[in-house]
């Protein structure tokens, strides 16, 4: 007698129809075996050493076209809104070769470079149509000479260095200071330099004392000697005394403000020796 085929699965067809019915299963048929075979494909294909380097060097030979195309390629450089002086200082900074391709240009590396400079307050770097590399400068404007034993520096109105200057003269037009840490407090010294603006005519300059106050320093060898603070206040009533009663047309050698409370004048040698000549005269004549 024949036997007869037994209906019912076998025991691996039955897990395996288990198998199929898993959601987690079904989506690593789906997806993830694909993935793995291309993967395993892409690994067998990259262990070779020479096609590696092959297909390194195809992608740079396409990157180098795409980047060369006229479009991209940038033939000039324009720098504006600045002074011949620090448009040169530039060129000579940067020393770009053209043309260039705008991909090889790191436009935040040239601004900070830009920057770096004295007369340079800010500056924006962009590239423009046409292939122009396009860079606008803010340029600090001086305002005070700073003189120290090294020479004399131009200061922008908060301090910052500008560039060197070779005489006074150059620009007699900007005040001068003097003193150590004077660089420090050139806005104070505005300030006073703005409320002296009546004695202007006379004034040669501010001189830092100690790092901490000024003396404004007159012709005819005469000195106002201002308080570490409220200079402001103390300078106005000095200003008010000379309008009132021209106290520095007479022979004072300072005017020394700096405790506001107990000012002091100080007369000049040659109206001490008037003094002393008229106090020499009275006792003569009372002995008599």
């Amino acid at each position: 007698m024949r036997s007869l085929r037994d209906p019912a699965p076998s025991r691996l067809a039955y897990r395996l129809n288990r198998l199929m019915l898993t959601p987690r299963f079904r989506t690593f048929l789906r997806y993830g075996l694909p993935v793995l075979i291309v993967a395993s494909i892409g690994a067998f294909w990259a262990s070779d050493a020479d096609r590696r380097q092959d297909a390194a060097d195809r992608i740079a030979e396409v990157r180098r076209q795409i980047q060369e195309r006229p479009e991209f390629m940038v033939h000039m450089m324009a720098v504006e809104d600045v002074s011949d002086t620090v448009a040169a200082d530039i060129r000579s900074l940067l020393a770009l070769d053209f043309p260039q391709s705008s991909f090889d240009l790191d436009l935040d590396a040239i601004r900070s470079e830009v920057e770096t400079l004295d007369a340079v307050a800010s500056a924006t770097v962009q590239i423009r149509g046409g292939g122009v590399l396009s860079i606008a400068v803010t340029e600090r404007v001086p305002a005070i000479i700073w003189r120290t034993s090294e020479g004399l520096t131009l200061l922008d109105h908060e301090g910052n260095r500008v560039s060197s200057l070779a005489a006074r003269a150059d620009r007699a037009d900007l005040p001068l200071l003097a003193g150590q840490g004077a660089h420090e407090a050139v806005q104070e010294a505005l300030q006073i330099l703005g409320l002296a603006a009546p004695i202007a005519p006379r004034i040669r300059g501010l001189l830092r004392v100690g790092e901490r106050r000024w003396d404004i320093v007159l012709d005819r060898d005469q000195r106002i000697q201002l308080p570490e603070k409220d200079a402001l206040s103390a300078l106005r009533k000095v200003i008010a005394l000379d309008g009132a009663q021209d106290l520095l047309a007479r022979d004072i050698a300072a005017i020394d403000f700096r405790n506001p409370r107990r000012p002091v004048l100080r007369l000049t040698s040659g109206a001490i020796d008037a003094m002393n000549d008229i106090d020499i005269t009275q006792t003569t004549d009372a002995s008599r």
